[in-house]
């Protein structure tokens, strides 16, 4: 058995950790140092996120049309893409497309975080052919 977690770092997580939840993602744990941020987990079903603040200035990819090249996937139910749109954009997301049926018969939807990094919604569930 494998279990994969993603481990994203931001400047400043906290307000991440604060759009998560609107998404239905619950902290599992969550440390702070002198009043930031420094870790925290979050799940939501089997779905675990690792935030953190970032150690350095990274450089994030920019937008490039309809992605950032790098990004996390949440599968949900088809009718859960667009609630989620919706909370996420209303909630200080960027969307990027709204949700849409796509040719291989999955429902989707994507954002870019409050941090700028990119999220899909979709009922496509990867590795099951």
């Amino acid at each position: 058995m494998a279990d994969l977690a993603i481990y994203l770092s931001y400047p400043e997580p906290a307000p991440v950790i604060d759009w998560l939840q609107i998404l239905g993602f619950r902290i599992v744990v969550r440390n702070e140092e002198g009043g930031r941020v420094n870790h925290c987990e979050m799940r939501r079903g089997d779905a675990v996120v690792m935030l953190a603040v970032d150690d350095a200035q990274y450089t994030r990819p920019p937008l490039l049309g309809a992605s950032t090249g790098v990004g996390a996937y949440l599968v949900v139910e088809p009718m859960e893409v667009d609630e989620l749109y919706a909370a996420a954009v209303a909630r200080g997301g960027q969307g990027v497309f709204a949700p849409e049926e796509t040719a291989w018969g999955a429902r989707r939807a994507r954002v870019l975080d409050p941090g700028g990094r990119e999220w899909t919604f979709g009922s496509y569930r990867p590795g099951e052919g």
